[in-house]
């Protein structure tokens, strides 16, 4: 269930609190969370991209269909990893430089 506004506003108003009461707790904590989740995601989309390069080259002459399922997976790995290994970089859509969070904060200014 997402956050109403006034939810939202208290929510960030506690995250800028804790980040300016103590930042390298805060960067700590994020950094440890993310660093460890990461990782193990960026294995499995790994993982995802090799089986689906093995089904695509094992099937490619004998049944196509395999193949192109193979080829989805690997298509679906590297969009994952591109997805971790940006949010790695602190590039997400509430960011000031994406286009999604300026366009959200047009639409909230307005």
């Amino acid at each position: 269930m997402p956050l109403d506004d006034r939810e939202q506003r208290i929510l960030e108003e506690i995250e800028r609190r804790f980040y300016q009461e103590d930042p390298r707790l805060a960067e700590s904590v994020r950094d440890a969370r993310l660093a460890t989740s990461s990782s193990r995601n960026l294995r499995w989309a790994l993982v995802g991209f090799i089986a689906g390069a093995i089904l695509m080259f094992g099937f490619f002459t004998r049944q196509t269909l395999v193949a192109l399922v193979g080829f989805a997976a690997m298509v679906a790995a590297v969009a994952w990893m591109i997805a971790i290994l940006r949010r790695r970089a602190g590039v997400t859509a509430a960011s000031p430089e994406s286009l999604a969070g300026r366009l959200r904060r047009r639409f909230r200014n307005d």
